[in-house]
């Protein structure tokens, strides 16, 4: 439930903290607390929200998963949602949620579902404690940048697998499993937009908006997560994009391919019409036929037949029907 839960002060070490001291820590004024859950409880939530002071209605939306990415006010406490994106050893994507309660002087992330832990972005961000005194602007940073590029090094995956897929979508055969894979891909690719869409505007607001956690300092390296969204978003859109136009080429190759089989089969047809109408002719009851009283008449129907069939054979061939 608690992943972590540490206090920083200005010129000390990182030190962690217990919940039932979070309340005496947030009165100091320089002090910034950094507390990391992963699917809390309710009762559990309810006594973060008293050491916090936090608001009942940010406390529900964060002990349920599958909210909407946003950014909400609350009194003097902000609350966000973020979608997070994990791509596994086996190269499926996970998709999961990071909520986010941010103050002047506090930082609580509750995760639900698939992520990475944040444990080294902690580890990292305490290697720069010049910038830790910036307080919980700073640590929103280190957890947006991390989720950010995520989606991008997904991003950078899945252009390869795209790029494994076309060449096998360029051909004259329908493959039902490649249309399949084309299919999951254009879907966790809209996802992954959707997940990366509203990081821009979040962004947006917190440097506009939010001049209390994001001091003026701290904006530039906003701007970097901000253009880092607007990336993957614009990459996705161009992979589906180029999904879609594979699929529609495909389709167009097969198509092809079935319209060269029925010409084949329509020119063979053409063939195979002059010995069935020849030798129907011969089949009807006529009492006077006098070709079949000559001696030559058998072979020269049988000459003029291939002689006819010869002939169409190589127009059609000429034609590039057969």
């Amino acid at each position: 439930m608690i992943v972590n839960s540490r206090v920083y002060r200005p010129g000390q070490a990182a030190r962690t903290i217990d919940i039932d001291d979070i309340s005496d820590a947030v009165q100091e004024p320089d002090a910034f607390i950094w507390l990391g859950l992963w699917q809390p409880d309710e009762p559990f939530m309810q006594k973060i929200q008293q050491e916090f002071g936090l608001h009942e209605l940010a406390i529900e939306d964060a002990l349920t998963a599958h909210q909407r990415p946003k950014i909400e006010q609350y009194g003097e406490s902000t609350f966000i949602v973020v979608k997070t994106a994990w791509m596994d050893d086996n190269n499926n994507i996970e998709f999961g949620e990071t909520h986010l309660f941010v103050g002047k002087n506090f930082l609580i992330s509750v995760r639900h579902g698939a992520s990475e832990s944040y444990a080294p972005i902690r580890t990292r961000a305490e290697e720069r404690p010049e910038m830790l005194e910036h307080g919980a602007g700073y640590a929103l940073y280190c957890l947006l940048d991390f989720i950010v590029d995520n989606y991008l090094e997904i991003t950078a995956s899945l252009s390869i697998r795209i790029n494994e897929l076309e060449g096998n979508m360029f051909c004259s055969e329908f493959d039902r499993n490649e249309v399949q894979n084309v299919y999951t891909l254009r879907r966790h690719l809209l996802s992954l937009r959707n997940a990366a869409l509203p990081v821009d505007e979040i962004c947006n607001q917190l440097i506009r908006l939010h001049e209390d956690i994001i001091p003026k300092a701290l904006r530039p390296y906003l701007r970097d997560v901000q253009d880092h969204a607007h990336h993957v978003v614009m990459d996705t859109e161009d992979m589906r994009e180029m999904l879609t136009s594979a699929m529609h080429v495909n389709l167009a190759l097969v198509t092809v391919q079935q319209n060269e089989v029925v010409k084949k089969l329509a020119g063979w047809g053409a063939i195979l019409v002059v010995p069935t109408v020849v030798f129907s002719m011969y089949g009807m009851n006529f009492e006077n036929m006098p070709e079949l009283n000559s001696a030559y008449g058998y072979p020269l129907a049988i000459g003029g037949t291939f002689a006819v069939c010869w002939l169409l054979y190589w127009k059609l061939k000429r034609s590039g029907w057969l």
